[in-house]
């Protein structure tokens, strides 16, 4: 057998991988089991969208090899959806770069700027991936606690009692996940004065941004931000193409270059119809935000009522794809969950698999019809 390498020696499959596959086994066991767990939109993509996948096949050079970059025509999409929706101004060739999702970016950003032993500012609770990448390119992850006292928010001189010579990047992700919380336009001022005095890279992970959200904002429409900070952003939970893997990262043309030198070694270029989808995407109006903030306005009503029947707590002022739930006092996290599948069959995530400042906190998704969280709540509120 060969050895695996060392890089993995202290890098876990990631979480949802293991445990889908025993509630799999669970379905195929006869168990009526009920997934409120993961974030991959039920909903369907605009439909001017699968048009465009649909009318490329028959393009000559649909099937070929694309750029690297992308075509000229997303890149402007890109362009014009910042300015319309964030007041951000981004030049179109050299500050924009389309990604098979923006999951890869954290790959791509942290084997462009991290070397070995380097340090990385990293959220807990946070989006495990930003550590496991850490941990895969052989940098340190150095964990900075967020906490519902401080809405969710880094605490600055918490994290500077501890030795930020060799920190490189910052993590941050605001629409937060897995809480929901975001931050302000004066929040995000702080974190970029704060890169500012230590010479830190921002990452802002910002897929959630449009959902139950009535404010949606970039990092980069603070002042002087592309001097410290690049963002990445998704179409999968906006226009529900989690599958499509198209996203983003935008910022200084410097950095996008560095980045490309690693990606340009990785892929070959999406897909053209994905790319024309994604162009058609773009384009839509503020009304399709507002339908599917309807969805799934109704559909956290009936989530809250879930972690009613379950005696927890959660901040109703708080938007995004998920809500995040404190329990009350008891039983770990992932003890109160396993309850929950063995004896409810219901998935829920618990708040640990995002670190340990999510224990005492449970997780549920909103990619669940109404029917189905109704039928949750009737399991919950009826002895079987």
């Amino acid at each position: 057998m060969i050895q695996q390498a060392n890089r993995l020696n202290d890098v876990q499959e990631y979480y949802f991988s293991t445990k889908l596959r025993e509630v799999a086994g669970l379905i195929k066991a006869g168990k009526p089991v009920i997934n409120m767990a993961i974030g991959s939109p039920d909903l369907q993509p605009p439909p001017t969208v699968v048009d465009a996948l649909k009318e490329t096949m028959q393009l000559d050079n649909a099937h070929k090899y694309q750029s690297y970059q992308g075509i000229p025509a997303l890149r402007d999409g890109i362009s014009n959806f910042y300015k319309d929706n964030y007041n951000v101004s981004l030049n179109s060739t050299t500050e924009i770069l389309p990604l098979m999702g923006s999951k890869e970016g954290i790959m791509h950003i942290s084997l462009a700027f991290l070397n070995k032993g380097d340090k990385v500012l990293i959220p807990n609770p946070g989006y495990p991936t930003y550590a496991s990448v850490t941990k895969l390119v052989e940098a340190e992850p150095m964990l900075y606690n967020l906490n519902e006292e401080n809405n969710w928010l880094p605490n600055y001189s918490e994290i500077e009692k501890q030795d930020l010579s060799k920190v490189k990047i910052m993590w941050v992700n605001y629409p937060h996940m897995p809480t929901g919380a975001a931050a302000s336009k004066e929040g995000f001022q702080q974190l970029i004065s704060f890169a500012k005095k230590h010479q830190i890279l921002i990452v802002n992970d910002n897929p959630y941004s449009f959902i139950l959200n009535k404010n949606p904002q970039s990092i980069l429409a603070v002042e002087g931000a592309k001097e410290v900070a690049i963002e990445l952003n998704s179409l999968s939970k906006t226009f529900n193409m989690a599958g499509w893997r198209v996203g983003m990262v935008v910022g200084a043309s410097e950095i996008i270059k560095t980045i490309l030198q690693v990606k340009s070694n990785m892929d070959s270029g999406m897909f053209l119809g994905i790319q024309k989808g994604a162009v058609e995407a773009l384009k839509l109006s503020t009304s399709w935000f507002e339908e599917q903030d309807a969805i799934y306005k109704k559909r956290r009503a009936i989530v809250w009522r879930i972690f009613d029947a379950l005696g927890c707590s959660y901040d109703t002022l708080i938007g995004g794809l998920f809500v995040w739930a404190k329990l009350p006092n008891g039983k770990t996290s992932e003890e109160f969950t396993d309850d929950l599948l063995y004896e409810k069959d219901v998935f829920i995530t618990p708040g640990t698999v995002f670190g340990s400042k999510g224990e005492g906190y449970i997780r549920a998704s909103l990619c669940v019809k109404s029917a189905v969280l109704e039928e949750v709540l009737s399991r919950l509120t009826t002895n079987k």
